[in-house]
C-alpha cells in the first residue's frame, strides 16, 4: 500500500511540474488536495467538536536554552518575522516554514502551482482549503483538533518547532494559518513580514520545483485529513494540540453579541461590500453586515509594500475607526481569512485574544434568520 502511494504521489509531482509549464494558472486543479463532495455536510457551521486526542502538558515555551539559536526563546508577543531575520535562520533544525498561499475565487490564481514554480527554500505547502472541516460546505472552516494534529503531524511538525508562515501576496492568507495555530495551542508561529514579494525583492533565492519529501508530507497531509474524517486511523501524531476555544467563534456567538455589546466586532471587508451596496463574490449570500459591527478593511493593517504597519500606526488607524483597544474586540471577514489580518494588527498592540468568527459572512449572509443591516437601514 505505500508502494502504490508513493508511486501515486510521485506522478502527481511529475505531473503538476510538466503540466505547469504549458498551462495557465487558473486551469491546474489541485490534483492531490481535492476535497471530495460530502452530501452529509451542514450548511451552518456553528458547533466545533472536539474528538479525543492523545495530549501532552508541554510548556509553552523553554527558558534559558544552551543552543546559539531556538525559536523557543523567541518572543511571542511579536507576530511577523523580517524576511532578513528568516533567511539568517532558515536552515535551523526547530525551523518550520509554510507556504499557506490562498486566493479569492476570481483571481484565477492557483496556489499549489505558483508553490510549484517558486518557493522559499525547504517551505511545505499547508492547504488552506484541505486542511478544513469535511463536515460543512463552508469553505476552509476550522478542522477537528484531531484533523490539524493528524495534518500537521503528517507535514513534519512538532510542538518544539518554530513555525513561519507566508503567502505569495505579502500578508493575506498566512494570517489565517497564523491563527490557526494558535486556536490550536502553538504560539510559537509567526507570519513573514511582506510574504514571498519581500522575499524575492530583498534578492534572496527561491526553488522552482517541489522536491520529493515536500510533495509526500502534502500528500500525507491531506490523506490524514480525509482519514480523520472517515474515522480511520491515521499515522504517528507528533503534534499535540490544546484547543483555545476564546479564539475562535460560533455564529450563536455573534448573535448574542449584537444584544450584550460585550465586543466590538470588526469587520475586514470592503466598505461596499460592508455597507451591502457590492454584491457578494459567492452566489446565495446577501449583502450587508452583522449589526453593530465596525468595518475595517484589511488593507488598512498593510503599508503599500503588503507589510504590517508599526504598532503607532495602527494604533491610530484603529482609534480613527472608533475602536477602544481598552474593550475586547472579535473579527469577521467574509470567510475567515482576512479577519485573521486584523487580528494580527491587533496582537501586535498586545491585544492576544481577538477571537475570529470563523463562519463570517458566508455563514452568517446565507441564513434566513440572522438579521442584516446596510447603509441604507433605517
Amino acid at each position: 500500500m505505500a508502494s502504490a502511494f508513493l508511486s501515486r504521489t510521485l506522478f502527481a509531482h511529475r505531473f503538476v511540474s510538466s503540466f505547469a509549464l504549458t498551462q495557465k494558472p487558473q486551469k491546474l486543479a489541485p490534483l492531490f488536495f481535492r476535497k471530495p463532495l460530502h452530501s452529509w455536510a451542514s450548511p451552518s457551521h456553528t458547533v466545533y467538536r472536539r474528538l479525543n486526542i492523545v495530549r501532552s502538558d508541554m510548556a509553552s515555551t523553554v527558558i534559558g536554552s544552551t543552543s546559539s539559536f531556538s525559536t523557543q526563546s523567541m518572543s511571542t508577543s511579536e507576530p511577523v518575522v523580517s524576511v532578513d531575520w528568516l533567511h539568517a535562520n532558515l536552515r535551523e533544525p526547530d525551523m518550520k516554514v509554510l507556504d499557506a498561499s490562498w486566493y479569492m475565487p476570481d483571481e484565477q490564481r492557483n496556489p499549489l502551482q505558483e508553490y510549484q514554480v517558486a518557493h522559499i527554500p525547504g517551505a511545505l505547502f499547508f492547504d488552506v482549503d484541505g486542511i478544513s472541516d469535511r463536515t460543512t460546505n463552508l469553505p476552509h472552516m476550522l478542522p477537528s483538533e484531531e484533523a490539524f494534529a493528524a495534518a500537521v503531524s503528517a507535514l513534519g511538525i512538532e510542538n518544539k518547532d518554530g513555525v513561519v508562515v507566508y503567502d505569495g501576496k505579502g500578508i493575506f492568507s498566512a494570517a489565517r494559518v497564523w491563527w490557526m495555530f494558535r486556536v490550536f495551542g502553538h504560539d510559537r508561529v509567526w507570519v513573514l513580514d511582506g510574504g514571498l514579494p519581500r522575499w524575492r525583492a530583498s534578492g534572496f533565492d527561491v526553488e522552482s520545483s517541489a522536491s520529493s519529501d515536500a510533495i509526500l508530507k502534502a500528500s500525507a497531509a491531506s490523506e490524514a485529513i480525509e482519514k480523520v474524517y472517515h474515522g480511520q486511523a491515521v499515522g504517528p501524531v507528533t503534534f499535540q494540540t490544546r484547543f483555545q476555544s476564546h479564539l475562535v467563534w460560533t455564529l450563536e456567538q455573534v448573535k448574542k453579541n449584537i444584544e450584550d455589546q460585550t465586543y466590538q466586532h470588526i469587520d475586514a471587508r470592503s466598505k461596499a461590500r460592508f455597507d451591502g451596496v457590492a454584491a457578494e463574490p459567492r452566489k446565495g449570500i446577501r449583502s450587508g453586515h452583522v449589526p453593530g459591527s465596525k468595518c475595517i478593511p484589511f488593507a488598512q493593517m498593510l503599508d503599500s509594500q503588503q507589510s504590517l504597519l508599526s504598532a503607532d500606526q495602527l494604533k491610530k488607524k484603529f482609534e480613527q475607526e472608533g475602536l477602544s483597544l481598552d474593550e475586547p474586540v472579535l473579527a469577521s471577514c467574509g470567510t475567515g481569512v482576512t479577519a485573521c489580518i486584523l487580528a494580527l494588527g491587533l496582537h501586535r498592540l498586545g491585544k492576544r485574544d481577538v477571537p475570529v468568527y470563523d463562519g463570517s459572512w458566508t455563514e452568517w449572509g446565507a441564513q434566513e434568520d440572522t438579521p442584516v443591516s446596510t447603509s441604507t437601514s433605517t
